[in-house]
């Protein structure tokens, strides 16, 4: 099946931001000869690629594409131009910016949820001593030890990949393989490979927890990341929508995307998923109180908009990187090298807007799914953000 000459054209100006930064190409799973001829081609110059985006933004109503896949091009164009208007040297405010890639609206968070969120936390771990303290003494009990990583990496792999199978069938030959890498902005990685395949990359500079892991696992790769693009691929892709074989950096589908990772294990497992994990530990000679860790991670869902309060600070109020990392430090009760691999993160001028992806798509998100009618309504919601090419505003 031929792709649509405007989609064509889509695809092309998307694999010419790789040029200009690499790894703005998430993931692309389509024609490699198309690749190869803008990997050839000479380095594009932002301004043009601008244009481009600007020009087949007023070309897609005439692309007779249906109004589904016509929205999500046009997001996705908007997004576009905006980086290149960044790469060019155009000063754009970082609101300005985090609503052109991502399809919402951000403003800061509310500090009584904050502080409500560490009254919680405090009951949670009771003792006596600074909150923050008694927070990393908890962290550090959770700590998984390095030797046992693997083993617990692939025991919750095998788990919730047999729950996706049964609820949202996968194609026979799908796979994931995992490694463990250094020197990264962030805790674990996917990078789909196309074919049904996916290498998902945990960082060993950050050491993993166990109440965080089977989150991460779920997030990478089962019901995340890994089950979205292999249903989309053996759906909408092999339905003839060219568009979807390519996942692009600062747009509004990675907004869609971290939203739905971030609640892939609720989704999957509901409430109780700590008793769950807990028996997983145990099989593996590990002690985990599931109850607790839970509670703790409920609580804690109060501090998301902390990371993005962050970014704002940076970048729109123009305080200091030693602030920021104070106030990551204070309110996500996090140590300063957790504070500063954060601010690493909100720095980097490709991934600084991303942060607005995890907070506002868990938002808008788990709003949607939580106005579901039953708990078959919720597994059918969450069905169709695995397969629907859903935009932010489309939800909203």
């Amino acid at each position: 099946m031929h792709a649509h000459p405007l989609v064509t054209e889509y695809l092309r100006l998307g694999l010419a931001f790789d040029r200009l930064e690499a790894g703005f190409v998430d993931a692309y799973t389509g024609d490699p000869r198309l690749r190869q001829a803008v990997e050839n081609a000479p380095r594009p110059e932002p301004r043009e690629l601008a244009r481009t985006a600007a020009r087949l933004r007023s070309e897609l109503p005439a692309a007779d594409l249906g109004p589904q896949r016509t929205e999500f091009i046009d997001v996705h164009l908007r997004a576009l131009e905006c980086s290149a208007r960044k790469f060019a040297g155009d000063e754009i405010g970082f609101v300005d910016e985090v609503s052109a890639y991502f399809d919402v609206d951000i403003a800061p968070g509310d500090p009584a949820d904050y502080h409500e969120a560490h009254r919680k936390i405090d009951e949670v771990l009771g003792g006596e001593g600074p909150l923050a303290e008694r927070m990393a003494a908890h962290r550090k009990a959770d700590e998984i030890p390095p030797e046992r990583l693997e083993a617990c990496v692939h025991a919750f792999s095998g788990a919730l990949r047999e729950l996706v199978r049964q609820r949202y069938p996968l194609p026979d030959n799908e796979h994931v393989t995992y490694e463990v890498v250094g020197d990264k902005p962030w805790s674990g990685f996917n990078y789909y490979l196309g074919n049904y395949r996916s290498k998902v990359a945990i960082n060993s500079d950050l050491r993993q927890h166990m109440a965080a892991l089977p989150k991460l696992i779920a997030h990478e790769a089962y019901p995340g990341h890994h089950t979205e693009h292999c249903r989309k691929e053996a759906g909408l892709v092999a339905a003839g929508q060219g568009e979807q074989t390519i996942f692009l950096v600062n747009t509004p589908q990675c907004l869609m995307a971290e939203g739905l990772a971030d609640l892939a294990l609720r989704s999957i497992i509901g409430p109780g998923w700590g008793k769950w994990a807990q028996e997983i530990y145990a099989d593996l000679g590990l002690r985990f109180d599931g109850d607790r860790a839970e509670q703790l991670s409920d609580a804690s869902a109060q501090l998301l908009g902390v990371r993005q309060d962050a970014a704002l600070m940076l970048h729109d109020q123009g305080k200091d990187a030693d602030e920021v990392a104070g106030f990551l430090e204070r309110w996500s009760l996090t140590t300063p090298d957790r504070a500063r691999q954060s601010l690493r993160f909100l720095s980097s001028p490709l991934w600084r807007a991303y942060i607005s992806t995890y907070v506002e798509g868990y938002k808008l998100l788990g709003s949607w799914l939580d106005r579901a009618t039953d708990l078959d309504d919720r597994a059918d919601r969450f069905r169709r953000l695995l397969d629907e090419p859903l935009i932010p505003s489309s939800l909203r």
